[in-house]
Order: structure tokens, then C-alpha cells, then sequence
């Protein structure tokens, strides 16, 4: 007797449970299922991406049933391909498209002019790097394509322009003027006159044709000032007069603002923008190297509603004004990697303070060497269950006591990164103290060499102490792990919504923890670059329990070999990044079992494996219909020194 099928409804129901990418996997089973995974309930904010390709043509057919989208589209150019893959966006999803991005294209003019009109429902339009639009100054220079342009973008409320070398205040105009209810705007990159025009030596602008100006930008803040509330002017050479004439816009209520890599910025117009814009909830400074402590304690003091700030590579940020920002209480993310000058004692004083306090969810404090067990320990303690992502990355002070207090106070961490936190060891992960040489009764038997006496100094025979950083630590024992097995103790099992994990660097983790910590149904990103002692054992293991990965990285791992290829691959199926450069042990068959399992496979990093052929690597690329990039500089044993 044939079981009966569970109603439509029942599936779509029970579907509801999954997350997304559980779900892309349940729509495989059969068509049932995949019907269900169409419902409407879990198509919003849907996003495509793929290049331009006559195979793609039948795709964006197939995305009409969608009442709204969005399209990612790479690689288009002008030839009769990219024509006719515009053609077929406009004629199919023209008032279904919200949002449209062509990252590494080079599309026409007339190509672009003959689509706009079509995408009525259009809210973001990404055309960053696209020169070819604004080489000629033509673009939108006809009243007529303005006119429909302007019917179709009345309702865009995100533009972004960055990296365009040729954007001038008149193609400037042109555009902004066809969408006049803005809400952010990103210039990243663009050459922008802030203060004279370097070829006639007077100020630029409003209607330059050569290039954009600050007069023109202020011009159109002012005219959408009731509706802009976030600006990217990145990597731009603003100044602080720039700034404050900026910031002063009459009606101007600024939300998001993002000036990483403005290195002419000083204190002062830090000072000068909180005091004009104080609604800002969303402040990127990273990367401007004039600004210090002075600047931060501005930001804390100005702007109460902060939500997000990012301090990363302002390297004279000292721990000053940081206990004052952490009284801001709707703070949820704090950047300051790179900040060489902070210990995060600041950090923890401002947290341990009575409320209002911030309530941290991410965290980084990337290359902050000055970071050690006590102020982590601490942090951790005050943190708890609020945090989400937590980077750690080359805090080279860190040890095994920083990790125990990670899984014992915040269970709710999403992504953790601990790459190149060279004192970390097995016994950290698995939550476990190591036993100190003075407990062990061996070492009280044993000869402990001659010693030194106030009268008797080192003449030079003698072996000076060994250093810390010099030592290793005991290895696990099976005996260890049986205790390990049956306490219950803050291993980093603990973290059991883990999502991303970073442990490349840690030279001293081997086999014994790998394999009984990382076990983590939901993990999609890791990476064991750099561990030397890891083998077959552990990427086996990692497989087995860890099945939800996307991404896996194991370079510089010499133990690798085809043994563990073969018994991880068939677990890998979701698979879309590997990388395995500098993996001696790893040849040809590893490539041929990546074409049987891991056939979504998209990105492949096999550089410097002397064991694999470029004949094996053809085949590769040729078998995977998704892959679309392969590192493999000197596979096959060629030796760079001899390539020119």
C-alpha cells in the first residue's frame, strides 16, 4: 500500500521551520517539496545573482512569478548577449524589480536608457565602476530619455555611484534630477572637487562638465534634505571645511554616514558633525589616520542614539573616551580592530557602569595586541548572551583561559574568530586546564641540572630557561579525553549556534580537540589554515558533524592528503569554497572526487600542490557548472623561482 503525500500545506508548514539554506536543500528531494518551497512566505527580499549568458535568459523567464526581486548581473557588456539579456529583464520583471546591480560590467548607454523606463518598482540601483555610462558626458542628455527615466525612478531611494571616474556635476545632475526622493546616496571613490578645480586653480562647479564638486553635492543635499538619511563619501579627499559645510545643510537629519579612508579629517570636524548631524545612528570612521581619543570622546558625547561605529585603523585611538562610548545605550556594534593602543580596560569600565549602557552584539578588536586573558575574561562576563560575532583575530596574548571564558559566558555567538591566537592550545577548546609541571610528580624526581647561586653566575656552559612562548604544551592523552567526555565543562562545544569559526594560525591545536569540539550542525564557514598538526582524522571528523559548510579553508596544512578528501567529500555537498594551497599530500584523485560530491563547488584555491596536474585541472572546470574561480599558480611541482 502506497502512503498517501502530505498535503501542500502541511509541507509548507513543516518547511517553515528551516532555515534557508536547510530548506534549498529540502527543495531537492522531489518536486512536492520543492513546489512548497516556493510559497510566498519565503520569497521576500529575494536576491539573484549570476553573470550575463544566453543560458540566463530562460533564469529571468522563470523569475516572473516572483512578485518581487532582485538582480545581482555581472559581466555584462554591450555585445548582443548583454542586449538581450536587458531586453529580457525589462520585458519580464520590469515592474517586479526592486533592486538591480551590475557589479564588472560595461553595458551601453542605449542599452541601460532603453531598460531604466521599464523598472517602475526599481528602489536601489547600483551602477558603481560603470565608466562606460559617463565616459562620453552624453548620458541622460536628451529631455525625452530624462522624461522617462524620471517616471520610471520616482520612487528609487538608493543610488550608488562609487568608483566612477567620470561622474561630473552635468551627468551628476542628469541622474539625481530623474530621482528626487533619495534616502542614501554613496559617492565612495569618486573624484570629487572639494575645494579648487586643479586645472584652473578657482572654485568648481555647479555645472562643471569635467568634474564633480562639493557646490553641486550641497546643492542636491539641500534640495532632499527632507528625505536623505545616509551618505557614503569614502575613500574621498574631504576636507573639514568640506565637512562642516556638509553637515551644516539647512534640514539635513543625517542617519548613516560613511567616511572610511578620509585621512584629511581632523578631531575638530568630528566634533563640528556631531554637533550639526546628532540623529547619526550609523558612523563608519575607519581608516582616518589624523583622528584620536579627542574625536571619540565627541562621538560619545554628541550623539546619544548611536548605533553602530567602526574606529578600525585609526591608530592614534587610545583606550581614552572608550568607557564613554560604551555608556551609549542603543550601541550594538564596536569596531576598533586595528587599534594598536587599546587594552579594553576602558571597554570593560565603561561596561561595568550602571545603566544606561550599550548592549553589544558585535564586537572586534582585530590586531589589538594589547588585548589580554583578564580584560577578555571580563568582557566576556559582561557581555553575555547579547553578543553575536566576536573578532579576535591576532590577538597574540590571548590564551586557553580567554577561550574557557568565551564558551562558559557567551552562548549566543554566531561568528568567532580566533585566527593567529598562537597560545591557544588543545586544552582551551576543550575547556580543560593543563596540568602544571610543578603537579607532576615526575617532576619532582627528576634531575634538574646544575642551578644558579648569587656567587656562581651563567659562564656560558650552561642552557639559559627556556622562554613561554618557547614551550609546548602537554599533549592530550586518550585518558584526558575520557575525562573530557564526561564533565561537563566550557568547552567550545558550548557554542552551538556557531555559524563562522576562525581558528587559522593556532599552531598548537591538533587532532585531539579538533575532533571532539567542532561539531556544529550550523557552522558554514571555517577555517584551519595554518595547523600543522592537524591530519586526515580531523577533516574527516569536521565533515561528519559540521555537514551545513559552504566554505572550508586548509592551507598550509601539510598532513592533508587524498585519504581525507575522500572520506570528507561525500559529507560536503554544500560545498561552494575550498581552499588547499600549500597542501603537498593532496594530488589529482582529490580533484576527481570533487567533481563526484561537491558539485557546487564555486571557488578553488589549489595553488602550489606540486601532486596536481593542470590536465586534472581542465577537467575540473570543465565538469562543475558553477565553479568560477581556480587558484592553481605552480601546481604540478614548478618551482616560482624559475617563472618569470
Amino acid at each position: 500500500m502506497e502512503t498517501p503525500e502530505l498535503p501542500l500545506e502541511i509541507i509548507t508548514y513543516i518547511l517553515g521551520f528551516l532555515k534557508a539554506s536547510d530548506r534549498k536543500e529540502a527543495s531537492l528531494v522531489c518536486r512536492s517539496w520543492y513546489v512548497a518551497s516556493q510559497d510566498h512566505q519565503f520569497q521576500r527580499n529575494l536576491t539573484f545573482k549570476f553573470p550575463a549568458s544566453m543560458s540566463s535568459l530562460d533564469l529571468i523567464r522563470g523569475l516572473s512569478r516572483h512578485s518581487r526581486c532582485s538582480l545581482v548581473i555581472s559581466h555584462l557588456d554591450g555585445s548582443s548577449v548583454g542586449r538581450a539579456v536587458l531586453q529580457e529583464i525589462g520585458r519580464c520583471l520590469g515592474p517586479q524589480l526592486e533592486s538591480l546591480a551590475l557589479p564588472g560590467s560595461s553595458v551601453t548607454e542605449s542599452s541601460l536608457l532603453a531598460l531604466l523606463p521599464q523598472l517602475t518598482a526599481l528602489r536601489r540601483l547600483d551602477l558603481r565602476g560603470l565608466d562606460s555610462l559617463f565616459m562620453s558626458g552624453a548620458f541622460l542628455s536628451k529631455e525625452d530619455q530624462r522624461h522617462q527615466v524620471r517616471l520610471a525612478l520616482s520612487g528609487l531611494e538608493e543610488l550608488d555611484l562609487s568608483d566612477l571616474r567620470y561622474l561630473s556635476d552635468l551627468t551628476f545632475n542628469r541622474l539625481t534630477g530623474c530621482t528626487p526622493r533619495l534616502r542614501r546616496l554613496s559617492l565612495a571613490g569618486c573624484h570629487i572637487a572639494f575645494e579648487f578645480d586643479p586645472y584652473r586653480g578657482c572654485p568648481v562647479g555647479p555645472d562643471s562638465s569635467a568634474l564633480l564638486s562639493l557646490r553641486n553635492l550641497r546643492r542636491l543635499l539641500q534640495e532632499q534634505a527632507s528625505t536623505m538619511r545616509g551618505l557614503d563619501l569614502s575613500r574621498t579627499s574631504i576636507t573639514p571645511e568640506s565637512l562642516r559645510s556638509l553637515a551644516q545643510v539647512e534640514g539635513l537629519f543625517l542617519e548613516e554616514l560613511c567616511l572610511r579612508g578620509c585621512k584629511e579629517l581632523t578631531d575638530s570636524s568630528v566634533e563640528v558633525l556631531c554637533k550639526y548631524q546628532p540623529g547619526l545612528q550609523i558612523l563608519d570612521l575607519s581608516a582616518c589616520t589624523e583622528l584620536s581619543s579627542r574625536a571619540v570622546l565627541a562621538v560619545a558625547t554628541g550623539l546619544r542614539g548611536l548605533r553602530c561605529v567602526s574606529l578600525s585603523r585609526d591608530w592614534r585611538v587610545t583606550d581614552k573616551g572608550l568607557a564613554d562610548l560604551m555608556g551609549l545605550p542603543e550601541l550594538r556594534t564596536l569596531d576598533v580592530s586595528e587599534c594598536l593602543h587599546v587594552s579594553g580596560a576602558e571597554v570593560v569600565k565603561g561596561l561595568s557602569a550602571p545603566e544606561p549602557r550599550a548592549r553589544l552584539e558585535t564586537l572586534s578588536f582585530k590586531s589589538c595586541t594589547y588585548i589580554q586573558d583578564l580584560a577578555m575574561f571580563s568582557l566576556a562576563q559582561l557581555l553575555g548572551s547579547s553578543l553575536r560575532v566576536l573578532d579576535l583575530t591576532s590577538c597574540i596574548y590571548l590564551t586557553d583561559l580567554s577561550v574557557r571564558a568565551i564558551a562558559t559566558y557567551l552562548p549566543g555567538l554566531v561568528v568567532l574568530r580566533l585566527g593567529r591566537c598562537k597560545e591557544i592550545t588543545d586544552w582551551g577548546l576543550l575547556g580543560m586546564v593543563e596540568p602544571t609541571k610543578e603537579f607532576e610528580p615526575s617532576n619532582h624526581m627528576e634531575d634538574k641540572g646544575p642551578s644558579f647561586t648569587r656567587t656562581f653566575g651563567n659562564m656560558g656552559f650552561f642552557r639559559p630557561p627556556s622562554m613561554p612562548f618557547q614551550e609546548k604544551p602537554r599533549l592530550v592523552t586518550e585518558e584526558d579525553l575520557g575525562v573530557f567526555r564526561e564533565q561537563e565543562g566550557a568547552s567550545l562545544l558550548a557554542l552551538r549556534s556557531l555559524q563562522e569559526l576562525d581558528l587559522s594560525g593556532c599552531s598548537k591545536l591538533t587532532d585531539s580537540s579538533i575532533t571532539q569540539v567542532l561539531r556544529y550542525p550550523e557552522l558554514q564557514c571555517l577555517s584551519l589554515c595554518m595547523l600543522p598538526e592537524i591530519s586526515d582524522e580531523s577533516l574527516a571528523s569536521v565533515a561528519f558533524h559540521c555537514r551545513s559548510l559552504t566554505s572550508l579553508a586548509l592551507s598550509h596544512c601539510p598532513q592533508i592528503s587524498d585519504q581525507g578528501i575522500a572520506c570528507a567529500a561525500p559529507y560536503l555537498t554544500r560545498l561552494q569554497h575550498l581552499h588547499l594551497s600549500c597542501c603537498d599530500a593532496v594530488t589529482d584523485r582529490s580533484l576527481y572526487l570533487l567533481i563526484q560530491y561537491c558539485k557546487r563547488l564555486r571557488t578553488l584555491d589549489i595553488s602550489m600542490c606540486k601532486d596536481i596536474s593542470m590536465t586534472t585541472v581542465d577537467l575540473l572546470q570543465s565538469q562543475l557548472p558553477f565553479l568560477e574561480n581556480v587558484h592553481c599558480r605552480f601546481v604540478g611541482g614548478v618551482d616560482p623561482s624559475h617563472v618569470l
